[in-house]
C-alpha cells in the first residue's frame, strides 16, 4: 500500500472498531441487566438485542445511495451522530421499551455501506482486498476486546455507563473521519443521474446478488454459531464461562494469521475464485468439526479456528469482489444492498439458530450451519471472476477541491479509464483502467511522473 492507502486503511478500520466495540460490549452483560428494567419479558430482551440489526438492514441501502449523491464522509458523520444519540437514550432508559428505541436509533446510523464504498474509493484494485481485510480484522479485534471489557466495565460503570462510553466512541469516530480520512474526488460516468438508475441494475446483476447471498449466509452462520457455542463450551467441555475470553482471543488471532497467506496467494496469482470457494468448504468443515467434537475442548477449539479462518477470509473477500464487480457510480448502492444482506443474515441466523436449538439441541445448530455453507457453495460455484482491471497511480501535485473535481472529470474521459479518484490532499490520482483500450499518451498529459 502507498502511505495514503495505509493512512486510509488505519483510519477507516478504527472507525469500524470504535463503533463495533461499543456494540459488542453490551452482548455479554445485557441479558442480566435487563432483569432490572420495567416491562421486561424474554421477547422484549430479544427485541432490545436485535433491534439494532433490523434497522441496520433496513437503512443500509438508503445510506449507501445517499453516499453516492452527497459524499461518503458527510453520510458517515451523520450516521455516527445517530449512533451516539441512540446510545445516550439507551443509557438513560428506565424501561425496556426505551432501551429498544435507543437500540433501534443506534442501528439507524447505518454507515457500513458508506465506509466500505469510501475504502474502495481510496485504494487501488490491486490492494483493495488488503484494505477490506484490515477493516475485517478490526471487527475481529473489537469483538475479542468486547468479550473481555464488557464484563469488566459492567462491574465498574454498569450497563448505562457502557452505553455512554459507546456514545463517546461514536464521537471519537466522527473526529477520525473528519480529520484523519482523506477526501476523494471521484470521476464516474452518469454520476448525477437518478438514484433509481443506479439502484435497479444492482438488484438485476446476478453476480452481485450471488455475493449478497454469500454475506447473508456468512453472517447467519456466525450468529447461529454463537447462539449455542458458549453453552457447548461451558456445559459439554466444562470450560468456565468467566474464562471464555481466553478461548476467543487466541482463536481470533490464529485465524487472522491463517488468513493472511491465503489473501496474498489469491492476490498475487489472481486465484480469487478457487480460494473463495475453498474458504466456503473450510467453513462447512469447521461447522462439522464443531458438531463432531462433542465435549472435547481441543476439538472445539481446533474447529473454531478453522471456522474463523474461513470467516475472516470470506469477510475480507466479499466486499472486495463487490467493489470489483460493480460500476463505480453504483458503488454506494451496491454496498448498501450488500450491507443490508449482512445485517439481515445476522438477524435470521440468530432466529434460526434459536429455533433449531430449541427443537433439536445445540449440536443440530452446527449441522444447520454446515448445511447453509453447502447451499452457499452451490450458489457460488457458477460465479465468474470479476473483470481484471489494472491499477495506475498518477502524481498530479497539490490541488484545491475544485481543481481535483475538474481533473477527475478530465482523466475519467480518457479512453480506457474506467474510474478515476483524485485525492487532493495527497496530490495523487488512483485509476482503474482497461489496458487494452488505454490512451497512454492522453494519460501522460496529466502528470509528469506515474507509478
Amino acid at each position: 500500500m502507498t502511505p495514503g492507502e495505509r493512512r486510509a486503511a488505519a483510519a477507516l478500520a478504527s472507525i469500524y472498531a470504535l463503533r463495533m466495540l461499543g456494540l459488542f460490549m453490551i452482548l455479554p452483560v445485557f441479558a442480566l441487566y435487563a432483569e432490572r428494567l420495567e416491562g421486561v419479558t424474554p421477547v422484549a430482551v430479544g427485541l432490545a438485542i436485535s433491534a439494532y440489526g433490523l434497522t441496520q438492514a433496513l437503512l443500509q441501502i438508503p445510506f449507501g445511495l445517499a453516499s453516492d449523491r452527497f459524499g461518503r464522509k458527510p453520510v458517515i458523520v451523520f450516521g455516527l451522530l445517530l449512533f451516539a444519540l441512540g446510545s445516550v437514550i439507551a443509557a438513560l432508559a428506565d424501561d425496556v421499551t426505551t432501551v429498544i428505541l435507543g437500540r433501534a436509533l443506534q442501528g439507524s446510523g447505518a454507515i457500513a455501506a458508506a465506509v466500505l464504498a469510501l475504502a474502495a474509493d481510496l485504494t487501488r484494485e490491486s490492494v483493495r482486498t488488503r484494505m477490506m481485510a484490515s477493516i475485517g480484522a478490526s471487527i475481529g479485534v473489537a469483538f475479542a476486546l468486547a468479550l473481555v471489557l464488557g464484563p469488566l466495565l459492567d462491574r465498574w460503570i454498569g450497563v448505562p455507563g457502557i452505553f455512554m462510553l459507546t456514545a463517546g466512541l461514536a464521537l471519537a469516530g466522527m473526529a477520525v473521519v473528519t480529520f484523519a480520512v482523506p477526501t476523494p474526488t471521484v470521476s464516474l460516468p452518469s454520476g448525477d443521474g437518478p438514484l433509481s438508475g443506479r439502484f435497479a441494475p444492482v438488484l438485476r446483476d446476478p453476480e452481485l446478488l450471488r455475493l449478497d447471498a454469500g454475506i447473508l449466509v456468512l453472517h447467519a452462520i456466525l450468529t447461529a454459531t454463537f447462539v449455542v457455542f458458549p453453552l457447548v463450551l461451558r456445559d459439554a467441555a466444562g470450560f468456565d464461562a468467566a474464562r471464555h475470553w481466553q478461548v476467543y482471543l487466541p482463536v481470533l488471532l490464529l485465524s487472522l494469521a491463517g488468513m493472511v497467506p491465503l489473501v496474498i496467494y489469491a492476490e498475487r496469482h489472481r486465484k480469487h475464485r478457487p480460494v473463495f470457494l475453498a474458504a466456503i468448504v473450510l467453513l462447512a468443515v469447521g461447522q462439522l468439526g464443531l458438531y463432531g467434537a462433542g465435549g472435547s475442548f481441543a476439538g472445539l477449539v481446533m474447529a473454531l479456528v478453522l471456522m474463523f479462518t474461513a470467516f475472516n477470509l470470506l469477510e475480507a473477500s466479499l466486499p472486495s469482489l463487490v467493489s470489483k464487480t460493480v460500476h463505480g457510480e453504483r458503488k454506494g448502492a451496491a454496498m448498501g444492498v450488500y450491507s443490508s444482506a449482512q445485517f439481515l443474515g445476522a438477524f435470521l441466523g440468530g432466529l434460526g439458530g434459536g429455533l433449531v436449538h430449541g427443537a433439536f439441541g445445540p449440536g443440530a445448530v452446527f449441522l444447520f450451519c454446515a448445511g447453509l455453507a453447502v447451499v452457499w457453495l452451490l450458489l457460488a460455484a457458477p460465479m465468474r471472476p470479476p473483470r481484471e482491471l489494472a491499477s495506475r497511480m498518477l502524481m498530479v501535485g497539490e490541488l484545491t477541491p475544485l481543481q481535483a473535481r475538474e481533473l477527475a472529470r478530465r482523466i475519467g474521459a480518457v479512453s480506457g479509464v474506467v474510474e478515476a479518484v483524485v485525492v487532493a490532499e495527497e496530490g495523487v490520482a488512483y485509476l482503474r483502467v482497461e489496458e487494452a483500450r488505454l490512451d497512454e499518451a492522453a494519460l501522460r498529459e496529466f502528470s509528469t511522473t506515474s507509478a
